[in-house]
């Protein structure tokens, strides 16, 4: 660990006192399920997951520089197809080429790389053993002129168990129109996959155009989030990623006027959540069985002050009680030494013990 308190101080800047002062009043630490050592035999081991899966959770968490702390860093890359093969690799032509995909989750001390089953396939004899491969199963083609949103199958889940895998991901969209189809789709995915052996982690993202609403986008709201986070358990997501939230209210600004959407409790909002986005990020823990199953946020898109970035999802996210980040832009989308160092920074915050539970 080489990440002092006082460096991730100086990354947080003004907003320190706000996020390493912060005392959770809502939701209290003592009812979670937090990250640990023996997280999978005190946690998962009461669960159905048969012994494979356990096995394969258990290598998931022993691998990289979070070995054995209960925390995973994991580094997503299927924005080729998400976002266009040119437009998430015109900044780094290398990550063409799977190998070198998997080249930074190792070079950057990851528990996994997740991504297609044409990247992991294509280099699977050479790497399966090395590091704990998440296939994604499904994805947004993003190439039906005009662009429509959906994710849909690209493989079946005897490829990914052929390959080694150690989990499959997948998306789902919910609040859209397809949302129905995608959650029995995984669903039976999830369960063929437990029954293989592999665990799974569940892409949990909001998506419905209604959700933007006078000027604010309730994509990020801790409450909508949180109750898609809550679905996602439902059909044994295993590890739930999930972007960190933003704002709340998102039940509320959908019940105004004529519109009905959902329910909604006020207590949600005045003793389950405050401003803070350490609470707002605990209340999507809470909605992941109080911590049961781990909750890791994502790292967000590649921009100006991406270490900074970084350090605070991972302070926020580790303050709410969750278990790690998966970053894929950020770090693939520069030279693969300094996507390494991002990973990293991202790791040291978990490592280091001077960042505590809110």
């Amino acid at each position: 660990m080489s990440l002092t308190l006082s460096k991730i101080e100086e990354y947080l800047g003004n907003e320190t006192e706000a996020l390493l002062g912060h005392e959770c009043k809502t939701i209290s630490k003592d009812s979670l399920y937090l990250p640990s050592a023996d997280f999978v035999s005190q946690v998962w081991s009461q669960s159905d997951r048969n012994i494979r899966v356990l096995r394969n959770m258990q290598s998931i968490y022993n691998t990289g520089r979070l070995a054995g702390t209960g925390y995973v860093s994991i580094l997503p890359v299927d924005q080729g197809i998400e976002h266009s093969g040119g437009a998430s690799f015109a900044k780094n032509p290398a990550y063409f080429d799977p190998e070198n995909i998997v080249k930074l989750a190792i070079e950057g001390g990851c528990n996994a790389v997740a991504s297609t089953y044409g990247v992991l396939g294509a280099v699977a004899r050479k790497y399966a053993h090395k590091i704990p491969f998440v296939v994604k199963i499904n994805h947004n083609e993003l190439m039906t002129y005009p662009n429509t949103f959906d994710q849909i199958m690209f493989g079946t889940i005897d490829q990914a168990y052929d390959m080694g895998a150690a989990a499959i991901g997948a998306t789902i969209y919910f609040g859209s129109d397809e949302s129905a189809r995608q959650i029995v789709e995984v669903a039976q995915a999830f369960a063929y996959a437990h029954e293989l052996g592999m665990a799974t982690i569940l892409w949990c993202y909001t998506r419905n155009n209604a959700f933007k609403k006078d000027g604010v986008d309730y994509h990020v709201a801790a409450d909508l989030t949180g109750q898609a986070n809550h679905l996602g358990v439902t059909i044994e997501a295993d590890i739930i990623k999930q972007k960190l939230p933003e704002v709340n209210g998102g039940f509320k600004a959908l019940n105004t006027g004529s519109s009905s959407y959902g329910k909604l409790d006020e207590r949600i909002y005045s003793e389950l959540t405050s401003d803070n986005p350490i609470d707002l990020t605990r209340y999507q823990l809470a909605n992941c069985y109080m911590g049961r199953a781990g909750l890791i946020n994502s790292g967000g898109a590649s921009g100006d002050n991406d270490f900074a970035d970084a350090v605070k999802t991972a302070v926020i996210n580790k303050r709410a009680g969750g278990s790690g980040l998966i970053s894929g832009r950020k770090a693939f989308q520069r030279p693969m030494d300094e996507g390494a160092k991002l990973l990293q920074t991202i790791q040291d915050v978990y490592l280091n013990e001077e960042v505590t539970i809110a």
